[in-house]
């Protein structure tokens, strides 16, 4: 009998232990909201301290990354706006294309809310962490040099001499890491816009650096030995040492006034910059910067490329049809012309919408993230002052009711469609939509161009399954042989 009433009294206190801990962050975060509490959107704030970042990061350690979101709508029903606790903050977290356009364009109710950690990896001083103010300045300071018509023009030549080059390099070493390859050739591509830099050696330091840093952004910010995100602000250390030697030689060459031959480049804009006060950029500034844009620069572009070469190795029909417009452009080529043009990578029609397909359905950047500057009605809830937004762009891009059958890949929807706004969210909106989006797309363009014409990828093992997941190596990608086999039409 004593022992009955034991287990009964144990199973008690559990019960009790576990409504007081799942109530903590009610206590903590919602109590204190007053009235307000009553009107905040459906969704559950989860344990202390972990919240619901234990069953995030097992649903996008699992084969269905989208169960998280699916776990939400299940609980609480589909109103495309739910709270919870993320990364340290009591947050909600929008999934529609409405509630989306609204937190990434009203600048006047949300600011940047990155957290913290994140903040420390990419810097201070860089767009993750700085005002609107000095967002708009920057953003139109660096836009230019990345984005516009002359810049892409002048930089289409470097590109395809280096893809061919790469390419034709890769066909003849046997197995190799494709990923690790392709960031190589993003990374050396990013550091002659930024820094003038060609070093081979210097280079291939930096890109392990940046692997390890991103591998940090996206783990647990525990400041531990042993864990990636320690590792991660040692690599971030080692990067910034090496940017503050760029800028000081830069300096001292400018205050000397040594001349050189090397074209003008970002950071050459970034130290000879002043706004209407004349204030210069700091050497914190000029660095957080060029790191954000380095990394920014590559790892998206690179893993874009390897995915797009995935999904058109397991479609041949939309392979092939990718080819023949591309071999359509060659015939149309001028006889004098070396090359591709800018006006011929606009017109590649089928592989933008290849290209869009393989960004809405990898969806590099799953989330991007706000905080409140005020108390905000969106869809009839309220989002607090000071509480961080989470816009989900995963979940936007593989709405049935925006794209049928979202799993499947399939560029022919794109054919005649225009997205509403916010509905597709590559590279964000408003204010402080991606400035190198332009870029991104004309890298990845020259690249499946001469892929297409000349070559063919056969993965180590093929049978393998493919994980529709950012970021990721997939098993039947990560070694692979570069095969050449040139189009009769070139």
């Amino acid at each position: 009998m004593e022992l009955v009433v034991l287990m009964l009294w144990c199973l008690l206190c559990g019960v009790v232990l576990k409504w007081i801990l799942k109530n903590v962050n009610w206590w903590v975060y919602e109590a204190k909201l007053g009235d307000k509490q009553y009107s905040l959107p459906p969704g559950d704030l989860g344990w202390p301290f972990l919240g619901n970042m234990w069953a995030f990061l097992t649903a996008f350690k699992s084969s269905d990354p989208d169960s998280f979101m699916s776990s939400f709508i299940t609980r609480f029903g589909r109103t495309g706006i739910y709270k919870a606790f993320m990364f340290g903050n009591p947050s909600v977290i929008v999934t529609t294309p409405e509630t989306c356009k609204r937190v990434l364009t009203d600048d006047d109710a949300f600011k940047p809310g990155w957290p913290r950690a994140t903040v420390e990896l990419i810097g201070k001083k860089s767009f993750t962490g700085i005002s609107s103010e000095e967002h708009k300045w920057l953003r139109k300071l660096t836009a230019a040099p990345v984005n516009g018509h002359e810049a892409l023009s002048m930089y289409i030549e470097y590109i395809q001499d280096n893809v061919v080059a790469s390419l034709e390099k890769w066909s003849n070493m046997g197995q190799i890491e494709f990923l690790t390859e392709i960031r190589r050739l993003t990374f050396r591509i990013i550091m002659y816009i930024f820094l003038s830099s060609e070093s081979e050696p210097v280079m291939d330091s930096l890109e392990r650096e940046y692997t390890i840093l991103n591998h940090g952004v996206r783990a647990m910010a525990i400041n531990i030995p042993g864990f990636a995100y320690y590792r991660a602000l040692k690599s971030r250390k080692k990067l910034v040492a090496v940017f503050q030697s760029i800028v000081d030689e830069r300096r001292a060459n400018k205050k000397a006034s040594i001349a050189t031959t090397k074209k003008k480049d970002m950071m050459d804009s970034l130290l000879d910059v002043e706004d209407e006060n004349g204030r210069k950029l700091s050497d914190e500034e000029v660095i957080d910067i060029l790191l954000m844009y380095l990394n920014a620069g590559h790892e998206s572009s690179g893993h874009m490329i390897m995915w797009t070469i995935v999904f058109l190795e397991k479609h041949p029909e939309i392979l092939e049809k990718a080819k023949e417009e591309q071999e359509e452009i060659v015939k149309k080529r001028p006889s004098t012309q070396k090359g591709l043009t800018l006006k011929e990578i606009r017109g590649m029609e089928y592989l933008s919408d290849v290209i869009d397909e393989t960004l809405r359905l990898i969806t590099f950047s799953l989330t991007v993230f706000r905080e409140a500057k005020r108390d905000v009605n969106i869809s009839g809830y309220t989002i607090p002052k000071g509480w961080k937004v989470l816009v989900w762009f995963r979940s936007v891009h593989s709405d049935p009711e925006i794209y049928p059958n979202p799993k499947e890949f399939n560029p022919g929807r794109w054919k005649g469609y225009t997205p509403k706004a916010g509905s597709f969210l590559p590279f964000g909106a408003g204010s402080r939509l991606c400035p190198g989006n332009d870029l991104a797309k004309m890298e990845i363009s020259i690249f499946l161009h001469y892929y297409l014409l000349n070559y063919r990828l056969k993965r180590i093992n093929p049978g393998s399954p493919v994980m529709y997941l950012p970021h990721s190596r997939p098993k039947d990608n990560c070694l692979a042989k570069v095969v050449k086999c040139p189009s009769s039409h070139v």
